[in-house]
């Protein structure tokens, strides 16, 4: 599969990183702030960053997800605002990220800080089947916590 990108702004590849993969086996590739300045969230707050790169996936067998980097989540108590970033396939905008700081401190990122990760997996799109009953399963309706008992 490829993936078309586009660079939205003049400083991908130059001061802002372009998407990269950091390891040979890593899933996600990396994207950036394209920021001109730094930008604090506040503790408790959220703020909305630019990567400055649209995509184009081939088709609705694919989907974009955006995740938080798990350096951000753990060690700083940032993460995305709507946990999982979707990207469809038919958007051609430019990706931002939704950051949320979770933390009790104000959280500075600035230009060319990795900000989330960008994974790319396929989708099965299901047929509907309205149905009056769902065929039962030793589970049943049982929800939160239920299978820990």
């Amino acid at each position: 599969m490829n993936l078309k990108i586009k660079f939205e702004s003049e400083k991908i590849g130059k001061t802002i990183p372009a998407p990269f993969y950091a390891s040979t086996g890593a899933a996600g590739m990396d994207l950036a702030a394209c920021i001109d300045e730094c930008i604090t969230i506040p503790a408790g707050k959220h703020q909305i960053i630019p990567t400055g790169i649209s995509i184009a996936l081939p088709s609705n067998e694919y989907v974009a997800l955006v995740y938080v980097r798990s350096s951000l989540g753990f060690k700083k108590g940032v993460t995305l605002s709507n946990s999982v970033g979707v990207i469809d396939s038919d958007y051609r905008g430019e990706i931002k990220i939704s950051l949320a700081n979770l933390s009790d401190k104000d959280f500075v990122i600035a230009p060319g800080d990795r900000i989330a990760q960008l994974v790319i997996t396929p989708v099965i799109i299901p047929k509907l089947e309205i149905v009056n009953e769902l065929p039962s399963t030793n589970r049943g309706e049982g929800g939160f916590g239920s299978t820990g008992k």
